[in-house]
């Protein structure tokens, strides 16, 4: 319960990716989504010189290591922006962490001249949604019939933009 005494609000570290954080970053990708990436997937993409990428540790925690917190994959070309993936550890939802990870990335993406930020959500996910709106994504567009989770349902993505300037 969050409200006990003992309880310490998580606190973050959040730095930029690097080839040796994709392992854990596959890790939690597969936690959190039916398709995982493999980590040589986010070697290959980080390599690229247009992509970058964040990762997020709690640093108030009594474990030595960690498990990863979340991370944001993203990518800026010619102006735009696009957000590849992002996730947050189901324990650490509800804490402000995927708004920061955007943060950074939005930032990043506009220190590389990005005018516009893209991405794309399954219609189905709430919260997700609910972060993206808040941040000031709108929706322009949508891809029925997209995703496939494990059950074989289809659900559609939704393309949604934001300005960067």
């Amino acid at each position: 319960m969050r409200d006990t005494l003992f309880y310490r609000q998580p606190e973050f570290e959040i730095v930029p990716m690097v080839s040796d954080h994709c392992a854990a970053v596959a890790t939690l990708h597969a936690q959190r989504f039916a398709r995982a990436w493999g980590d040589g997937e986010f070697v290959s993409l980080l390599l690229q010189p247009n992509s970058f990428g964040f990762v997020a540790w709690q640093t108030n925690t009594l474990i030595f290591k960690a498990p990863l917190a979340g991370f944001v994959l993203a990518r800026e070309v010619a102006g735009e922006a696009e957000i590849l993936t992002i996730a947050v550890n189901d324990k650490m939802a509800r804490f402000g962490l995927g708004w920061r990870l955007m943060q950074a990335a939005m930032r990043e993406a506009r220190n590389r001249g990005g005018e516009a930020m893209f991405l794309e959500v399954d219609d189905g996910n709430a919260a997700a949604l609910g972060l993206y709106r808040k941040l000031g994504f709108e929706k322009a567009g949508e891809r029925p019939a997209y995703y496939t989770d494990e059950s074989g349902r289809r659900t559609s993505a939704l393309v949604m933009r934001r300005d960067l300037r």
